[in-house]
C-alpha cells in the first residue's frame, strides 16, 4: 500500500533542486505523480504529489529535513485523501483587466461565499500591447458544488467584474 504526500517546496533558484528532491524520492521506493515548479523573483517554488511504500513513508518525510543544509525547505503533509463532490460540476474561470491590488481577493470571496474550489490558479501581470498599462490575467479551474445555485454565483461575478472593470467569464470545460 502506498502513502500519497504532498509536498511543498522553497530554495534560492539554482540547478539541482529537482534532483535532490527526486534522490530522496526515489531512494524511498516513491513515485513522482504530479507537480507544479517554477522560478519566481529568484526563488524556486513547487508543489508535487509523491506516493511512497506506507513503510516508508516516516523515513521519507524525515530525509527531506536533510535538504533544508542545502537551503531547500520542504513542508510535507500526508493527503488525507479527501472526496470531492461526485456531482460537482468543473468550471474553467477567465478573467483580463487593468491590474490592481486585490482582484484576486475580491474573486475568491465570492467564490468562497458560494463554496467553490479552486483547483488550480495561474495568474500573470503583463503590459498591454497598444495602451501599455498593466494586465491582469487570470486562468482558474474550479469545482462548483452540485448544490450550488450556479446562476446567483454568475450574477455576483458580472457584478464584481462590471465593478472593477474585468473581463470575467465561466467555462465549463470541453
Amino acid at each position: 500500500m502506498n502513502t500519497s504526500i504532498v509536498l511543498s517546496v522553497v530554495s534560492d533558484d539554482r540547478p539541482g533542486i529537482v534532483e535532490a528532491l527526486s534522490d530522496v524520492l526515489a531512494g524511498h521506493g516513491g513515485n513522482w505523480m504530479e507537480s507544479s515548479m517554477l522560478s519566481l523573483a529568484g526563488k524556486f517554488a513547487g508543489i508535487l504529489l509523491a506516493e511512497v511504500p506506507s513503510e516508508n513513508a516516516d523515513k521519507f518525510v524525515a530525509a527531506l529535513a536533510v535538504l533544508d543544509a542545502d537551503g531547500i525547505k520542504v513542508l510535507a503533509e500526508t493527503s488525507s485523501g479527501a472526496v470531492q463532490d461526485e456531482n460537482a460540476r468543473y468550471v474553467g474561470l477567465e478573467l483580463v483587466g487593468q491590474d490592481r491590488p486585490g482582484i484576486v481577493h475580491e474573486i475568491t470571496e465570492v467564490l468562497a461565499r458560494h463554496a467553490v474550489n479552486v483547483q488550480e490558479l495561474e495568474t500573470t501581470v503583463q503590459s498591454a500591447s497598444m495602451s501599455g498599462e498593466t494586465l491582469f490575467l487570470a486562468h482558474a479551474k474550479v469545482f462548483i458544488p452540485s448544490d450550488a445555485d450556479i446562476g446567483s454565483l454568475q450574477d455576483e461575478l458580472e457584478a464584481l467584474a462590471n465593478e472593477l472593470m474585468v473581463d470575467l467569464s465561466l467555462e465549463s470545460p470541453e
